[in-house]
């Protein structure tokens, strides 16, 4: 994942996900720009490229798809970098990666102005395909809450139905939080979200933006 930024009045948020297609092996990019207040994609996005055989590389396909979506980019002033304030690495022990303890960064080495914490469950959903016949086990939907000192805000909950966009999914992780650089407070802040649906050789990755402000 790569986050591209935010436009200049923070309304707009845009990353891109990329990697190697699960069963064929091709590269893939996707670039996505997130209305943020309305909590959905803007239209005509996302930008997916995936190459059409295994001599593309990504480094090629992860242009045009930047290529593609300049654009938008250009259009909507996505100018503003992306502070990644807190992360749940591929590396870290927590292997459930559920809960997620942060705060907005100070202007002093581990000054925080506010702590938060994200936790993230999940549960049955259904969809429009069928998962338990394909995959043996029934898709999953997520809530998201946020907590501070003022107590718990739920800041997603998928409901009972997936969107068609998510698949199969089966599993969620949170990844980390980012917020416009140089801001103090969660209004324009995102939570990023690992999401595993089903592939053809296991369980693929992708990621979904939630807006944290209210």
């Amino acid at each position: 994942i790569d986050f591209i930024g935010y436009s200049d009045d923070f309304r707009y948020f845009a990353f891109e996900e990329f990697g190697i297609q699960d069963g064929s092996g091709f590269a893939y990019s996707n670039v996505y720009v997130i209305d943020l207040p309305a909590d959905r994609w803007l239209a005509k996005t996302p930008i997916r490229v995936q190459a059409e055989d295994e001599a593309t590389g990504l480094g090629a396909v992860r242009a045009e798809a930047l290529g593609k979506a300049q654009s938008h980019i250009e259009t909507l002033n996505i100018s503003v970098p992306a502070d990644l304030i807190v992360l749940h690495g591929d590396g870290a022990p927590d292997r459930e990666a559920k809960a997620l303890e942060f705060g907005i960064p100070g202007y002093l080495p581990s000054m925080l102005l506010e702590e938060f914490e994200l936790s993230l469950s999940t549960k049955p959903a259904t969809t429009n395909d069928p998962c338990e016949e394909w995959f043996g086990t029934e898709a999953q939907g997520f809530a998201l809450t946020l907590t501070d000192e003022n107590g718990e805000r739920i800041v997603h909950d998928d409901g009972e139905k997936l969107p068609a966009s998510r698949g199969c999914a089966f599993n969620y992780r949170l990844y980390g939080v980012v917020m416009p650089f140089y801001t103090l407070s969660l209004e324009h802040a995102v939570a990023i979200v690992s999401v595993y649906p089903g592939g053809f050789e296991g369980p693929d990755r992708r990621f979904l933006a939630v807006p944290l402000g209210q």
